[in-house]
């Protein structure tokens, strides 16, 4: 049995009027497979980053792009006005524009570094402006960066420019200078219409706010708009999710993201602000991810991989898929490269950080010209595995002819963990077809922790499995 990979990304179960009450797992599957895994936009992962990748690296990396390599550009902007307390960014609140101002002409003087050491005979195919808030910058500026990119690299006429937007305070002539920019796409956060959640994150974002943000795009000719939502927030209940999925469906974006809420005190020092009482449990969060996915699915929305959707006609339903710091994207460049602190670059070679301090970012340019912290060089079996997991976390499927094409003989122990791994399946997470294996719908929701299995950095000793949830 071969499986169609875009058809892999229509299957979502509705059966119902409230479908989230047809619950397809048990409680005691989901506590069963309930260990915590990697996002996967990635692979290594950045937790298994050291210090033995530095400028020097880096900058070789760099030199040696194959010419006529097409890249893909992200920018951190490591700024907002306040601080989420849900956030998992590296980004700093500020109440002042000074601070904004002291890191661009840093943040120039990387992009005008990198540039020298590519060349010029690779193409842009994608550029993102992530971070943080990127409309802090005032629309002087965000001009002027986005100039000094163009004159520095070939921006494709038909490049995606996308730019992540923090609606509360923006201002029309910041719209306008991103429409004049060139600005195609934009990702607004939503997260939660509930006055109850906004106020339990710190994030007071009124529907009305939203939608004016929305109408102020499309008057300014930037069409294509994505939502980011996300569960398991605290004081959320499945009632309220809904409500905020029918409100981000009133203003037709074009993909919408239904991220799970990650509660990790112990590292994000703001999020100890959410009682961990006020979170919603294991089977909430899988009602909640379930209820959004039936609920997008019904509404025309395509599902890609576990958390992502997008109308029939968007490029992550009619192209092939991948995955990156981003989360889901249809960028098909050579090479990532990250300009400002924490971004990362992967330049065919590995993976390459930048310091995330902004004060540790900024003496690296000045001492070294590049940032690079730490960093992770790419083996053989490596890129091997990364194109399993990318495969399975974009179309929830293994192909043992697509890796052997690919990889040759190279492939054959993962071909054969592959196999394994399909004879021990239980869980109907899994379906066997001549060629491997897709991800069933019951399995979707725990697809990351099938990529675990072929994580020979993070394995456990027995894989187990990890809901999206």
């Amino acid at each position: 049995m071969l499986i169609n990979q875009q058809e892999t990304r229509r299957r979502t179960p509705c059966h119902a009027s409230d479908p989230y009450l047809e619950l397809p797992i048990e409680p005691e599957m989901l506590r069963k497979y309930a260990a915590p895994v990697p996002r996967y936009t990635s692979y290594p992962t950045a937790a298994h980053f050291t210090p033995e990748v530095e400028h020097e690296t880096y900058g070789r990396w760099l030199s040696a792009l194959p010419e006529a390599s097409r890249l893909s550009l992200y920018v951190h902007i490591p700024f907002c006005d306040t601080l989420c307390w849900f956030c998992g960014c590296n980004t700093k609140a500020i109440q002042r524009y000074a601070p904004v101002s002291k890191y661009l002409p840093v943040l120039h003087t990387e992009i005008a570094n990198v540039a020298e050491r590519i060349g010029s005979s690779h193409s842009v195919t994608h550029l993102h402006w992530g971070g943080g808030s990127p409309d802090i910058l005032n629309a002087e500026d965000i001009g002027a960066l986005a100039e000094h990119l163009k004159s520095l690299f070939a921006l494709k006429p038909n490049a995606e420019f996308a730019v992540e937007i923090d609606p509360r305070g923006l201002r029309e002539d910041q719209v306008e200078a991103l429409a004049r920019s060139g600005v195609n796409r934009v990702s607004i956060g939503v997260q939660d219409f509930s006055e109850e959640v906004q106020v339990a994150i710190n994030r007071l974002q009124s529907y009305e706010m939203t939608k004016n943000a929305v109408e102020l795009f499309r008057a300014h000719g930037i069409k294509s708009i994505n939502f980011d939502l996300i569960y398991g927030l605290p004081h959320q209940t499945v009632q309220r999710l809904d409500r905020t999925i029918a409100q981000a469906l009133s203003l037709n974006p074009d993909r919408v993201a239904v991220f799970g809420y990650a509660h990790l005190p112990s590292r994000m020092k703001h999020q100890r602000q959410i009682p961990s009482e006020a979170l919603p449990g294991l089977v909430d969060r899988y009602h909640s991810a379930n209820l959004a996915a039936c609920r997008l699915t019904e509404a025309g929305y395509v599902r890609v991989g576990f958390d992502h959707f997008a109308k029939a006609s968007d490029t992550l339903v009619s192209g092939k898929v991948h995955r990156n710091f981003q989360g889901y994207t249809a960028d098909t460049a050579d090479a990532l490269i990250g300009f400002g602190p924490s971004a990362i670059g992967r330049p065919i070679q590995g993976y390459a950080q930048n310091a995330v301090p902004t004060a540790d970012y900024t003496r690296r340019i000045q001492e070294h010209g590049l940032a690079t912290a730490r960093g992770y060089a790419l083996t053989p079996d490596d890129h091997i595995r990364h194109a399993v997991i990318e495969r399975l976390m974009c179309d929830l499927v293994f192909s043992k002819s697509e890796l052997h094409d690919r990889f040759g003989e190279a492939a054959a122990p993962v071909i054969e963990e592959a196999e394994t791994f399909i004879t021990s399946n239980e869980d109907g997470l899994i379906e066997a077809t001549a060629d491997g294996f897709y991800v069933t719908e019951r399995g979707r929701m725990f697809v990351r922790t099938i990529c675990a299995h072929f994580d020979a950095h993070d394995r456990p000793a027995q894989t187990q499995y990890s809901s999206g949830a």
